[in-house]
């Protein structure tokens, strides 16, 4: 069972800044404000004329300004997540973010000057000075949304205007923290109502399941009205930047093509019926039954019991996977443990879900989970974790190039997740229990792979229907329930209080079309790990090691199509996906 929520850790945000009342917030604020202003004043528009050597100066000046910027809009990302409902969280928060945007609006000239200049004047620079090759990766993604960008007045409109967009993203956040969810004798936060669909006891399945639906019912006026504004607002950007469609500029910021994205979408639900239709109709066998009410899509299943695992158990099992793999990926996670950078309690006000975020270079990135102890608690441990040692390796990029785009970076996590997975179904004696982990594998998968992909299908109707004018919130709930029959499949029954489970999913509010790069990158890690599983002592011993640890040290600076070169994968390639999509099949057939 997992310990008391006391004695689990908690993260120590020092490294960023001591409080709330840091003097050193201070400080950088100001420092920030006197280097945007000398910024400004030295590098002016057109950059034409701008020597090579003082162009890669001002590329240089500001990746520094977006360092420091960085630290201070993580630290408010971070303490707001810690306790939503703290009114003086909020409120920094709030006071961070309207600082910051202010501060960048002065700063949007930069990247638009850049893609002003004629390209043969940005070649001549990079032949100039080879120092500038440095920053050629960055240099081709601002490139890339040259098409789209506007004029540098209604750029700047735009991003000063992000502050009040970001509000509704904040109502949406503080109403969930603030929810609570009285099943039974207690009252739990979202992230605690949420955890009992996977509790053993099928009454309190049942029973947290209806409160859930009902109580996100009685929220509905305002996750309807903060969906619809989103949507518009988003519809009407991207009607002035000419994109296609509302999924189009996501793929762009992910730097992947948008035929490789129908592909996958296309791909994944023509498997439908062989991955989640077949499964739930296999574990409602199971169960004896024909059919599976909702509440029961991810219970355990009969004649067994998850042996819950204690935060010391998580921890030995995930480093001990990682370590098992690479040395040197178990080192850099056990720093996340030894140096407080894990924030693991579930406790009132705090994000629900589980995170990692990479704040700077010059830092570290932090974990926030709501640890319960069940064996999916320690697969997510597992997941963040991954990404924390990847932004760790990715950090000598800078803060230009160290992020990376969502589609690649959720491949160290979802390859944490299946080296946890193989370690436990390594400790397993019981063919029973062996049995009860593969399930539970296939489930996370479909719910990585099938549910994400439902989600941006979801995504893909509500806005297109949003363009003929606001939706209801039944209209809204009839397209939700529309595309969960489709993919979850005939073996899953629903009632009216899953209407409004759409309510509580944060990726359509916080980064629209987000969720399509979970499904990337479980079919892209599958691919992987069947090279790895082919690794041979005559290819030489730990080839694939350093290749992956290389491709993680990458970053933001090379894309899918050059990172997945060295393992002979290409995912523009039509089988790409299918061959991903093959391994969950082969998990189905076992228990078959």
């Amino acid at each position: 069972m997992a310990q008391a929520a006391e004695k689990l850790p908690t993260w120590n945000l020092s490294d960023l800044y001591s409080g709330l009342k840091d003097d050193a917030i201070q400080r950088d604020i100001h420092q920030l404000t006197c280097k945007v202003d000398d910024f400004c004043t030295q590098y002016k528009a057109p950059f034409d004329r701008l020597s090579a050597k003082k162009f890669f100066e001002a590329i240089q000046d500001y990746e520094a300004l977006e360092e420091i910027s960085g630290k201070l809009h993580s630290y408010a990302d971070l303490i707001y997540a810690e306790n939503m409902s703290d009114k003086d969280h909020s409120r920094f928060y709030q006071n961070m973010q309207e600082t910051l945007m202010s501060l960048h609006a002065r700063l949007v000239y930069f990247p638009l000057a850049i893609n002003a200049m004629p390209e043969r004047v940005l070649k001549e620079k990079m032949k100039t000075n080879p120092q500038l090759r440095h920053y050629q990766p960055w240099l081709r993604d601002v490139l890339a949304f040259k098409p789209y960008q506007l004029s540098d007045e209604m750029e700047k409109l735009l991003v000063e205007k992000r502050v009040t967009t970001q509000s509704w993203v904040r109502l949406f956040d503080e109403t969930i923290a603030n929810m609570r969810f009285m099943i039974g004798k207690e009252e739990l936060s979202s992230a605690q109502a949420l955890d009992l669909l996977s509790h053993k006891d099928r009454k309190k399945r049942e029973q947290a399941a209806k409160v859930i639906g009902e109580t996100f019912m009685q929220h509905a006026d305002i996750f309807t009205m903060v969906t619809n504004v989103l949507a518009k607002d988003k519809s009407i950007e991207d009607s002035w930047r000419g994109f296609a469609r509302p999924i189009s500029s996501r793929n762009v910021a992910n730097q992947v093509e948008d035929e490789v994205v129908d592909a996958l979408i296309t791909t994944v639900k023509d498997n439908y019926s062989q991955l989640a239709h077949r499964y739930y109709t296999w574990k409602a066998k199971q169960f004896d039954v024909e059919k599976l009410d909702y509440w029961d899509r991810n219970a355990p299943l009969p004649g067994g019991k998850d042996d819950g695992y204690n935060w010391e158990e998580a921890r030995e099992i995930v480093l001990s996977s990682y370590a098992a793999f690479s040395p040197e990926l178990a080192k850099i996670g056990q720093r996340f443990f030894d140096e407080n950078w894990i924030d693991v309690p579930p406790r009132s006000g705090k994000s629900p879900g589980a995170f990692a975020h990479p704040t700077v270079p010059s830092a570290h990135p932090y974990l926030l989970l709501n640890y319960q102890g069940k064996t999916r608690d320690v697969m997510t441990l597992a997941h963040e974790l991954g990404h924390g040692v990847h932004q760790v390796l990715a950090a000598d990029q800078g803060a230009l190039m160290a992020d990376t785009p969502l589609t690649l970076a959720e491949t160290a996590s979802v390859f944490g997740e299946m080296l946890t997975f193989q370690e436990l179904l390594r400790r397993q004696s019981s063919k029973k229990q062996k049995q009860r982990l593969i399930a539970g594998k296939v489930e996370d998968m479909l719910n990585t792979v099938v549910r994400q992909i439902a989600f941006c299908d979801f995504e893909i109707h509500v806005h297109d229907a949003r363009k003929n004018g606001e939706l209801s919130t039944h209209e809204i709930a009839d397209i939700w329930m529309k595309v969960q029959k489709e993919s979850l499949g005939p073996a899953i029954r629903f009632e009216d209080s899953y209407r409004s489970y759409w309510m509580y999913i944060p990726h359509f509010i916080h980064s629209a079309f987000y969720v399509y790069a979970y499904a990337f990158g479980d079919c892209l890690v599958n691919s992987l790990y069947a090279v790895y599983q082919q690794e041979t002592p005559e290819a030489g011993a730990g080839k694939f090691e350093q290749l992956y640890l290389d491709m993680l040290r990458a970053g933001g600076t090379l894309r899918h199509k050059e990172l997945l070169k060295p393992f002979g994968l290409d995912a523009s390639k039509p089988d790409f996906w299918q061959q991903g999509l093959s391994m969950i099949e082969a998990f189905i057939d076992q228990l078959d």
